[in-house]
């Protein structure tokens, strides 16, 4: 049957009458597909357009190069650096290869690397968790995230200390148990913050840093816009001193300066130290970043939640955070990437993280050469590289995925 009827008066067709939707058509060649894009985003103006061209011939001219140096004229393997230092060699990746230990590892004890590895694992398996978005029981995985992992690591990382050996060898002891007397004295031994070094340190710091950094963020947040005169003024004066110095300021003083403040034998760990300065640093930036969300959301959803009879914590939990996080998710993620990035600076007060440890093994003069550097400080970028672009493209999946049906 057409589509299309005819009505006629006297028997003369006089209009066309269509009884079904037309099928819709593609578009223009030059508004969608491949040729559309590049029209809307590569020569959209003069300007534009000299830009792109501009680009596309630096990459003919530097792209070729890079790609010989990096793969083609590359060393893959090698005993030493002895062809890496030949001329014409490129990129010496059996340095690395022969190095990929110590650069994740540091000076950590060979034979129980598999604690360092088994740490990494669980923390990534939570972390999915916590960050998949359909995932399931998100309560408890942020509990076991928060309370009991950390604890765990702890003491995978660093071992059973004397208390914790007392114990079992009392418990034993108790039990008359040869098992776990043996247990006692050979399960975990310790191993000093001064061997922890390379790829874990570095994701240590910084996952503590933005673990900590957006809580602590909040309340400082929330604190600086208090009517209480008392919190108000020690958030401002936190957030204004600890902001208006250098992160390396931040770690010297807490290198040098947290031990003064309490008995000497509860003095923290030099691991510890630039922990809790990280944390402070981070989570004063973290603070005005949300400040920024806090004052972004419309006075109305303020009133309609007092409105509701709803007392400040469970307005602010309910109402007002909910959306302030999610109007400020890029400059959080902001945050975070620039937080990753400034764990090279812990290096400065002996904490021997992933970059650290790349300029040592540089040092070496079986592996000594100005290619070979070269090769492990591009695979130093490329590795932070791999981390802070997969945050700020999380960040946009879950951006988009929270304002789905807002209008702005």
């Amino acid at each position: 049957m057409s589509d299309i009827t005819a009505a006629s008066n006297n028997g003369a067709p006089q209009a066309f009458v269509r009884t079904k939707a037309s099928p819709d058509l593609p578009p223009p060649l030059a508004v969608g597909g491949i040729i559309g894009w590049m029209r809307e985003n590569l020569f959209s103006s003069a300007l534009t357009s000299s830009l792109t061209l501009l680009s596309l011939l630096f990459l003919y001219w530097y792209t070729p190069d890079l790609v010989r140096w990096l793969f083609i004229d590359a060393i893959w393997s090698a005993p030493d650096g002895e062809a890496c230092r030949a001329p014409g060699a490129g990129a010496c990746w059996a340095y690395v290869n022969a190095k990929i230990e110590f650069f994740a590892y540091g000076s950590y004890p060979r034979d129980m690397v598999w604690r360092v590895d088994l740490t990494l694992v669980l923390g990534a398996c939570l972390a999915a968790w916590l960050l998949w978005p359909s995932a399931k029981r998100k309560a408890l995985a942020l509990v076991l995230f928060l309370v009991v992992y950390p604890i765990l690591a702890f003491h995978l990382l660093h071992g059973l200390g004397p208390m914790l050996r007392g114990a079992m060898r009392g418990l034993a002891d108790l039990f008359g148990s040869k098992a776990l007397a043996d247990m006692a004295a050979s399960a975990l031994p310790v191993v000093g913050t001064n061997l922890w070094g390379g790829v874990f340190v570095s994701l240590l710091v910084a996952t503590v840093g933005i673990v900590v950094s957006l809580p602590l963020g909040v309340l400082l947040a929330l604190g600086r816009r208090s009517k209480a005169p008392v919190s108000r003024f020690l958030c401002v004066m936190l957030i204004e001193i600890v902001r208006g110095v250098p992160l390396i300021t931040v770690l010297f003083m807490a290198n040098t300066m947290l031990p003064l403040f309490v008995p000497e034998q509860w003095s923290p760990d030099r691991l510890m130290r630039p922990l809790i300065g990280v944390a402070l640093f981070s989570s004063v930036y973290m603070a005005e970043v949300v400040r920024g969300g806090l004052q972004a959301v419309p006075k109305g959803q303020f009133e309609g939640a007092m409105a509701l009879g709803l007392n400040w914590w469970a307005m602010m939990r309910l109402i007002i955070l909910p959306q302030a996080l999610t109007i400020v998710i890029p400059g959080v993620v902001n945050s975070f990437i620039a937080l990753f990035k400034d764990t090279t600076l812990v290096a400065i007060v002996g904490i021997f993280d992933f970059l650290r440890a790349v300029d040592t093994a540089r040092l070496d003069p079986v592996w000594a050469g100005p290619t070979i550097s070269a090769t492990g400080y591009v695979f130093a970028a490329t590795f932070y590289f791999v981390f802070c672009f997969g945050m700020s493209r999380y960040s946009m999946m879950m951006e988009q995925r929270l304002t789905r049906g807002r209008s702005h």
